[in-house]
């Protein structure tokens, strides 16, 4: 069984949607520990109630390098086989990301390489586009850059607020996200040049 290694730093609504699905038999994988760098986050208190392993491992006052090594250190001892970011707020070293090749993969409030960084759903919105979205994406050295796996458009409504196209992407955040897992651990797949490709 594939051995998640899911690393937090809020709510964690998109590690709740990937426990559920699971825990409904729709996912071939299993939650080895979730790590958080706030000790409040709720995501921590969520895993907890769930019964999973839940380690509240502070960020404040360390280096990126250091930190990460400790993040690193307590993944591979509860065995990982991926790394999964859920609301992760913090950017990954180097070292980190090279410890965990083609394993680490992180999902984004926009249609990728659109509006990267932080609150890209008030940035779409803030900039007109009529098709918003998300992605999940592998994790490189650079910043919501490396090969997409998968995405979802969400178009703008002319009623939309930043907040309100916040909420129908997040929906489709939770469904995405697990998909591409899915794919991923069933089938073979493989990346070229920047494409991957997924087997049937």
């Amino acid at each position: 069984m594939t051995r998640l290694g899911i690393v937090l730093s809020g709510r964690g609504s998109n590690f709740l949607a990937i426990a559920a699905q699971i825990e409904q038999g729709n996912l071939p994988a299993e939650i080895a520990v979730v790590i958080s760098n706030r000790p409040d986050a709720e995501g921590l208190a969520a895993a907890r109630k769930r019964g999973l392993q839940a380690l509240s491992l502070p960020s404040k006052g360390l280096d990126r390098e250091e930190y990460d090594r400790r993040l690193e250190a307590a993944l591979r001892e509860h065995q990982v086989d991926w790394v999964i970011l859920a609301g992760y707020m913090r950017i990954l070293s180097a070292g980190f990301i090279r410890a965990f090749p083609q394993r680490i993969l992180n999902i984004h409030p926009s249609l990728l390489p659109a509006f990267p960084g932080l609150d890209a759903q008030h940035q779409a919105f803030a900039y007109g586009v009529k098709i918003a979205g998300c992605t999940v994406h592998f994790v490189d050295e650079q910043l919501d850059h490396g090969p997409i796996v998968l995405q979802a458009a969400v178009a703008v409504e002319d009623g939309d607020t930043a907040e309100t196209l916040a909420a129908r992407i997040l929906q489709q955040e939770h469904r995405i996200y697990s998909e591409a897992l899915r794919r991923l651990f069933t089938r073979p797949w493989r990346i070229v040049d920047r494409r991957v490709e997924l087997g049937e």
